[in-house]
């Protein structure tokens, strides 16, 4: 069960890693390309396309791992051996990350994708602003669970290795 345990946190803290990556490191240099190689190589436009195709690669791991945890969490739950409080709340943080990780690949990400086929003018309007600033915002909510999921997940290694040693 060890094993699992370490296996499942690991793969929630790659999640956490990956969406770090792309907020801090990938967004910023992809959208600033004059800062590196000069002006006019990317518009804002082909910047936000490839952008959208990281996010699109993303978006499995993001499925994968959020079922994963849910599946792990739900199961979890009927543990009579443990806290309540505590697999309760693991659940819930599995399940918003779910909601919230369902919400940002098939409904923000499907209409970034469907606003950039129409073209660079309708990824200049109101609508779409918002829509981006509020996938960002899940984004950020998303990585808040998942970085609590994971600190309220990891005192149970230590606890296994305490029961594993005796």
């Amino acid at each position: 069960m060890n094993r699992i345990l370490n296996i499942y946190l690991f793969l929630i803290a790659i999640l956490a890693g990956l969406e770090i990556c792309a907020g801090v490191f990938v967004a910023p240099v992809i959208f600033n390309p004059a800062n590196l190689i000069g002006e006019g190589v990317l518009t804002h436009f082909q910047s936000g396309q490839i952008m959208t195709e990281i996010f699109l690669r993303f978006n499995k791991i993001l499925l994968i791992i959020s079922i994963l945890a849910f599946a792990v969490e739900s199961i979890n739950l009927a543990n009579k051996n443990k806290n309540f409080n505590i697999k309760f709340s693991t659940f819930m943080l599995a399940f918003i990350n779910l909601v919230l990780a369902l919400l940002f690949i098939f409904y923000f990400s499907n209409y970034i994708v469907n606003a950039q086929q129409i073209g660079p003018s309708m990824t200049q309007t109101a609508s779409f602003a918002q829509m981006h600033k509020a996938s960002e915002w899940t984004m950020k909510i998303m990585l808040i669970a998942q970085t609590f999921l994971f600190f309220i997940k990891f005192p149970s290694i230590k606890n296994e290795l305490k029961k594993e040693a005796k």
